[in-house]
């Protein structure tokens, strides 16, 4: 007997849909794509900006998916989800370009339970092992005690650029479902407490072939698209 599966979550379909685009943004940028490059130079302007001040990136953050039902138990989102949904995806998609910019490494990482790339473990890799690093520290909790998602998404921005420089990965598809969920009642404090978590469970982590991710080393912007 089959036990059936409840459908999946708004913000899992979020997540879904954030990574999936970011993903093939990023495969074509690395290759060098003249459309991918240009897509995530436009992207790139209206990090940390309101959505409504860019209207000439709406075609790029598109949740047409997300309108669509089908046998899997999905539905088209309410209003309120759909609005909440676009806001979330934009800042995603706009703080993953300017976290790309003139990187030869992929910055969008899924995250995995051996290769934390939550936002509190992005954060954490910034700090030397075993120390913490406060005001790098207070820029994490600067950013959890945001009053809009506008200002948050200004407030991680400041962020991504430190993460960027220090070419430390983050899960984008991650990320946007925590948008999402930040902007609902009682939201805010249980992203909070996921970033929180993801900070303190990292510490010391080792990859895979047995070397610190914490403290990556800095290497020097090349000029692909310094734009």
């Amino acid at each position: 007997m089959t036990t059936a599966q409840a459908p999946p979550t708004v913000r899992s379909r979020l997540a879904e849909l954030a990574a999936e685009r970011i993903t093939q943004w990023q495969e074509g940028y690395l290759r060098d794509s003249p459309k991918d490059v240009a897509a995530l130079a436009r992207l790139r302007r209206g990090a940390g900006r309101d959505a409504a001040e860019m209207p000439d990136l709406w075609s790029l953050v598109d949740t047409g998916p997300l309108h669509q039902a089908g046998a899997e138990g999905l539905r088209p989102l309410s209003e309120g989800e759909l609005s909440r949904a676009e806001d979330a995806l934009y800042a995603a998609l706009t703080l993953f370009a300017l976290h790309q910019q003139s990187r030869s490494a992929r910055m969008h990482r899924p995250h995995t339970r051996t290769r934390p790339t939550g936002l509190g473990a992005a954060v954490r890799r910034l700090m030397p092992p075993s120390e913490i690093d406060e005001p790098v520290r207070k820029r994490l909790v600067r950013a959890g005690t945001a009053p809009d998602l506008v200002s948050l998404a200004q407030r991680l921005r400041d962020i991504v650029v430190l993460l960027r420089r220090a070419d430390v990965p983050l899960d984008y598809g991650l990320l946007a479902g925590q948008l999402y969920s930040w902007q609902w009642p009682d939201g805010p404090g249980a992203v909070r407490r996921e970033w929180g978590r993801s900070f303190h469970q990292t510490g010391q982590q080792r990859d895979p072939a047995g070397e610190h991710t914490a403290n990556p080393p800095i290497t020097p912007d090349t000029h692909k698209d310094a734009s």
